[in-house]
């Protein structure tokens, strides 16, 4: 099972919705759910690395996730800090490079070596970039960039031509990884339709995706049929695509 058609998007970003749903439905512990959920997140970067897209962004854990209860969260940096270290290894043999985003500084020093020292081990994955959202806000992201582009105009990096010269690329720099392509295909699980604060800047003209199945239950026959969906539609950016031009061709960046 893998995809009978092209183009493929260079990068799929993913919210992961519904891991506490499925396991309230089932009368598990939430965490239950972050578990299962880690078993979509496994077989959804072995898909991507296999078909050819080579960037993955999912959505981990939210500067709102914060609120939720201590014993939760606690939960959740603790597994999280595990995943990475089992993970590692299998990264490594797959080349496939792990890349963080976010307010980093926010999660507790376990989280944050684990993640330091994934990143130099995978750092010369050349088959698929797959980008954890960590602690990230879309508009905390936004916000971070502008106060780094204040900082460097008041130490005298920017004059006044340079500001009115500044464009959307040139802005796209001081952004968490401005390495990152913007995303061609944003996937939300659960039944929900919003994009609850991910990456705003940079899914302008993605195409959406919405699954009623939870995190959970997603699995790579999933993540085709979101791919299919992609493929079926015409991306215009603004503009009228040529004659002749099929789906997901017209504009592509």
């Amino acid at each position: 099972m893998k995809p009978d058609f092209a183009p493929l998007p260079r990068h799929v970003a993913v919210i992961m919705d519904g891991n506490g749903r499925w396991a309230e439905r089932r009368g598990l512990p939430r965490l239950e759910g972050h578990r299962v959920g880690a078993e979509s997140v496994r077989d959804l970067v072995e898909a991507c690395a296999e078909w050819g897209v080579p960037n993955l962004t999912l959505y981990a854990f939210s500067r709102e996730n914060w609120r939720r209860p201590d014993d939760e969260v606690e939960g959740l940096m603790a597994f999280l800090e595990d995943f990475l270290g089992r993970e590692c290894a299998g990264l490594v043999e797959n080349r496939i490079r792990l890349r963080s985003l976010g307010r980093i500084t926010d999660l507790p020093a376990g989280v944050r070596e684990a993640l330091r020292r994934v990143e130099e081990a995978t750092a010369g994955g050349d088959r698929l970039t797959l980008r954890l959202a960590l602690s990230y806000g879309g508009r905390t992201e936004i916000v971070d960039a502008a106060r780094e582009l204040a900082r460097r105009v008041r130490a005298g990096e920017f004059d006044e031509a340079a500001l009115e010269a500044l464009d959307e690329d040139a802005f796209a720099a001081f952004l968490y990884d401005p390495e990152m392509p913007d995303p061609d295909l944003v996937i939300r699980t659960a039944g929900e339709e919003r994009l609850s604060n991910f990456l705003l800047w940079q899914v302008s003209y993605a195409e959406l995706h919405f699954s009623d199945k939870t995190w959970p239950e997603f699995r790579r026959a999933d993540l085709l049929e979101a791919l299919r969906d992609y493929h079926r539609r015409t991306r215009r950016f603004g503009g009228v695509p040529a004659s002749g031009t099929s789906a997901c061709e017209g504009g592509r960046r």
